[in-house]
């Protein structure tokens, strides 16, 4: 689904990223881990159009996307999510979601004079979308609370909801999971199991909670100092003597149970 091909980022004589190639496979919810400043959300930037890259390209289901802007890699069905959850606050659950759709007749004011009967009608399909994201979610408790009531948790649901009011080809999270507590953890994750399985949507996704990228991911890429130092199982990268090197300074294995 996505191909990046030796894609690097310079801040000047930094290297955020550097050189790094791998492939998201359709279908797929691969894991992307390492170290802080080892480059993955730098990555993140450049696949979703925030930053244009200084070297390499980057393919979406076959066509060269390298340098669009996000809102025309959001119409290709490109989305992602934020490690601080992006809400409006003062909206409720229901209309932050009603909100995602693009090119809605109500948002020209003068449709909303002229084609009263269209605006209502496209309402009422986005209504109904959205009010079955939530649904999915198991937030109808929270429908019509304003979104900046919501603990972290609830937010990065919403945050993953966003994306299910539109066709999305493949959406990469960035620490859905930070900051959440086990319990909405597991719902993050049973929701991002589903869309995989249910609907077929692709995901790579940032995380340090290794647990959960081992409960979720397949295949788990691995990058420090902005290249990929290996990929494979999460079985395989957890066990490998470079990642426990990246991580902990340490080339012994039997300081480390778990990489968080």
């Amino acid at each position: 689904m996505i191909i990046i091909e030796d894609v690097a980022l310079y801040f000047g004589g930094l290297k955020a990223v550097d050189g790094t190639s791998f492939h998201i496979r359709k279908g797929t919810i691969t894991g992307l881990i390492g170290p802080n400043g080892a480059g993955k959300t730098t990555l993140f930037n450049v696949i979703a159009g925030v930053f244009p890259p200084s070297a390499g390209q980057v393919f979406l289901d076959g066509e060269e996307i390298t340098g669009l802007k996000p809102h025309q890699l959001f119409a290709k069905g490109l989305l992602r999510t934020f490690q601080i959850a992006h809400e409006f606050s003062s909206l409720t659950v229901l209309e932050n979601l009603m909100m995602v759709p693009k090119g809605q007749l109500g948002e020209k004011l003068i449709n909303t004079w002229f084609y009263r009967g269209k605006v209502a009608e496209q309402e009422r399909v986005t209504h109904k979308r959205a009010s079955e994201v939530i649904d999915f979610l198991k937030l109808n408790h929270l429908a019509n609370e304003p979104a900046g009531n919501l603990s972290g948790g609830q937010k990065k649901l919403l945050e993953l909801g966003r994306t299910m009011m539109v066709d999305a080809k493949v959406v990469l999270l960035d620490e859905i999971g930070a900051g959440v507590n086990r319990t909405l953890l597991k719902d993050i994750g049973d929701a991002i199991i589903r869309l995989n399985q249910e609907r077929g949507y692709t995901f790579c996704m940032i995380e340090h909670d290794i647990d959960f990228i081992s409960r979720l991911c397949n295949p788990v890429v691995v990058m420090a100092e902005g290249k990929v130092l290996v990929q494979g199982t999460a079985d395989k990268v957890k066990s490998d003597e470079n990642v426990i090197e990246a991580y902990l300074g340490t080339g012994l294995k039997n300081k480390v149970g778990v990489i968080t």
